[in-house]
């Protein structure tokens, strides 16, 4: 489902700030030689996530989901001199791609990659996150968010990426649909959770910005 009209899209990352150039060349490479492109966050989400970060000020941010580190460019964006992002992705076939990445945009040093199941990295990290992006596995989400919220402190954020799922989570639910119905279970937990405060926000394919109590 698409949620804006081309012209609308194309007006919306007319009016916003330039992609750096860095992404636009990880963007090419991506489209040319990794499978499912459509997975990078993409020049106006990235914007947001640059801008949050900055917002924030985390000195610690973890990413759930690293694909070929576009939004791990994005959200390093706003750390400071002595700040650490963490990023996790099972797919291995991606750490040298990524790694390349994070070096030429100049923010090599502050990010860390791990390579496996986040379920059994995240609780290793001796580190309290100030910001987490989560934006994998669906069928994991909820347990990603039990796990994140281990690892943060009050006033963490946490954004939960997808959670629109191309518009299937307002039309009618088919029972073999797993997903969508992970999806939704996950969204209305967000929404009565009482550890967190919760607002959806219809970018992209959905961006919930969750604050933890």
């Amino acid at each position: 489902m698409h949620f804006l009209s081309p012209i609308l899209e194309e007006y919306i990352a007319g009016h916003s700030q330039e992609e750096p150039q860095i992404l636009q060349e990880l963007t090419r490479e991506t489209h040319l030689k990794v499978v499912r492109p459509r997975m990078l966050t993409g020049h106006f989400q990235g914007r947001v996530l640059s801008l949050l970060s900055k917002i924030i000020r985390p000195n610690t941010i973890l990413e759930i989901g690293t694909y070929t580190g576009y939004s791990a460019i994005c959200l390093a964006e706003g750390l400071p001199y002595d700040g650490k992002l963490h990023t996790v992705d099972k797919n291995e076939e991606l750490y040298e791609i990524q790694r390349r990445y994070f070096n030429k945009s100049g923010f090599g040093g502050k990010i860390i990659q791990h390579t496996g199941d986040a379920l059994e990295i995240i609780p290793k990290l001796e580190v309290v996150f100030d910001l987490v992006f989560i934006d994998a596995e669906k069928m994991d989400y909820p347990a990603y968010f039990e796990a994140v919220l281990k690892k943060t402190k009050s006033g963490s954020i946490i954004l939960s990426d997808n959670v629109l799922w191309s518009g299937k989570v307002v039309e009618p639910l088919d029972p073999k649909d797993k997903t969508t119905k992970v999806v939704l279970d996950y969204n209305r937990q967000l929404k009565e959770d009482a550890r967190v405060e919760t607002v959806l926000l219809p970018i992209r394919d959905g961006l919930t910005l969750s604050r933890v109590r």
